[in-house]
């Protein structure tokens, strides 16, 4: 039946946003090129012009360069429409990833909620309130058998706690005592004053105080009147 009537052909998928920029793009690049190989001419005919006289054939040059120009201005309107057709097309590709993100996000916060509200109707709140204070006696039990095991056993049964009071307060009474410092220790020594006495040349020099003067005994010493009277024998 192929071979009768044949087969038809399929058909070619549409052309994308994404597709038309890449051959407007491309476009722009081909403008662009022809662009540079005119400003390569007008430059040839600059320099020419300026080296010739005024006569016929600096005329002559001279129209070759407009020429040349007006289609330089040419390419460059249509670069300008294609670069703007570009942008407008990226404008519109943005915009459309947007309203497709904004789709996605809403179906998904949708999708959340309903999945919220299936949940909370399975949760029964007077259990959850019942459990936290079933917990809480229960704690509550768990600290009373720590005490208990916590107990001590080992102390005897004719202490009495006014005896160990007493024991503490006079342990206190024996740490004070032994932490206060001796009286001769709070006693300190004057501080001996610093002397200033002048050099020889005038300048001020520490001078130590003196060691004070013992007293004479004048009993040791002998007697004044002693010699005197010897001579007088």
């Amino acid at each position: 039946m192929n071979r009768i009537f044949g087969m038809s052909k399929a058909k070619a998928p549409k052309p994308t946003l994404e597709d038309a920029i890449t051959s407007t793009d491309k476009r722009v690049g081909e403008v662009e090129t022809k662009i540079k190989k005119l400003d390569g001419e007008l430059a040839r005919y600059r320099d020419q012009l300026s080296k010739m006289r005024e006569g016929p054939g600096k005329s002559t040059v001279k129209q070759r360069a407009l020429r040349v120009l007006q289609q330089k201005k040419m390419y460059e309107i249509q670069r300008d429409q294609l670069m703007q057709q570009s942008f407008n097309m990226e404008s519109t590709v943005f915009a459309t990833e947007n309203i497709k993100n904004t789709l996605s996000s809403v179906q998904a916060m949708q999708d959340a909620n309903k999945a919220m509200k299936k949940q909370y109707k399975d949760i029964d709140f007077d259990k959850i309130y019942d459990i936290q204070d079933e917990m809480a006696d229960l704690l509550e039990q768990a600290n009373e058998v720590q005490e208990l095991m916590g107990r001590s056993y080992s102390l005897p049964e004719d202490i009495d706690e006014q005896d160990l009071e007493a024991e503490l307060d006079a342990l206190g009474d024996e740490l004070d005592f032994e932490e206060e410092v001796p009286s001769y220790l709070n006693d300190t020594l004057p501080a001996m004053p610093e002397l200033l006495a002048e050099t020889s040349d005038g300048s001020s020099a520490l001078q130590q105080p003196q060691q004070q003067q013992q007293p004479i005994d004048k009993s040791s010493e002998p007697a004044a009147h002693a010699e005197p009277a010897m001579r007088m024998n």
